[in-house]
């Protein structure tokens, strides 16, 4: 009685794997190849994408005699903790990092939350000029910095403002981007949630903050991740605007290193190299957020 019960199983197991093997050897070649032709691509890519960083890295650990010699070091020194005391020493860099990090988080917050409350006016209020409004908001994305240097400047000077931070944050807190992609994702947030939270008596800021901001999650984090590296690594405003040196950000503090006759090769690596890693911590922290809130951005109309 045993052995007949066993039978069957064996049978079904033999049966189970001729059909998983069959799936995989019944899979076309081409497909096989191609996955594996894709698969090689991207890991090439990764590869090339991480080169500049681990070059940084290593001439960080030089001299910058030793990186002009033939051939060039290709693996870390014993010049880390020099070169970062004379980075310390010469631009202050502990405090321009500090600078850059709260400039570039205030502004986050603050362009972020008005670019979410616009893009959410554009999208559920109807008002006469709405459209108006939004190919004017397209308009300003065709203009190029370079054309509001000078305006710009006389109105920071009018008012006082040269040399503080307020003109490095307040004079591009509408962003025209910001501004249409939290439009897209608010597209298609149902009017009817929006109903019941008035019939119950929420005011339009509390519906906005506890029922509409929190659906609105991937395309938000999409949008603090530009508004934060755009912020982090902008040079050309924030070098007309700061004149003291302890005010300075990261790049304009860098570019100080670069003299006539002499440049600092393995400060800018090692102070390039620093200023990169606060960027790739809020992009792993938010890389689902940034790929959700783009695609969810692109295919809404």
């Amino acid at each position: 009685m045993s052995t007949s019960l066993s039978k069957p199983a064996s049978t079904s197991r033999n049966t189970s794997s001729s059909k998983s093997s069959k799936q995989r050897s019944g899979t076309p070649w081409p497909a096989r190849l191609g996955r594996g032709a894709v698969l090689a691509a991207l890991a090439l890519g990764a590869v090339v994408s991480l080169v500049p960083f681990a070059w940084m890295l290593i001439a960080s650990t030089h001299t910058s005699s030793e990186l002009f010699h033939s051939p060039p070091p290709f693996l870390p020194g014993g010049e880390l903790l020099r070169n970062l005391a004379h980075l310390q020493q010469s631009i202050g860099f502990g405090r321009v990092l500090l600078n850059s990090l709260g400039i570039a988080l205030v502004y986050t917050l603050l362009s972020s939350l008005l670019s979410a409350m616009c893009g959410y006016g554009l999208a559920k209020y109807r008002f006469r000029g709405r459209g108006l409004l939004l190919g004017a908001v397209l308009a300003t994305m065709m203009i190029p910095l370079q054309v509001l240097l000078v305006p710009l400047f006389q109105m920071m000077a009018s008012l006082g403002w040269i040399d503080s931070y307020q003109a490095v944050i307040l004079p591009f807190l509408a962003n025209s981007f910001g501004i249409l992609l939290m439009r897209q994702g608010f597209l298609d947030f149902p009017d009817e949630l929006l109903e019941s939270a008035r019939i119950d008596g929420s005011g339009e800021l509390r519906t906005f903050y506890q029922v509409v901001l929190p659906c609105v999650r991937p395309q938000l984090g999409a949008l603090v991740i530009f508004t934060f590296m755009g912020q982090w690594n902008s040079f050309i405003w924030p070098l007309l605007m700061l004149n003291t040196q302890d005010r300075y950000t990261v790049p304009v503090a860098l570019n100080t290193l670069t003299g006539l006759t002499h440049v600092d090769y393995s400060g800018l690596m090692l102070g390039s190299f620093l200023a990169t890693l606060p960027l790739m911590l809020l992009f792993l922290l938010f890389q689902r957020q940034f790929v959700a809130g783009l695609l969810g951005g692109a295919l809404k109309g």
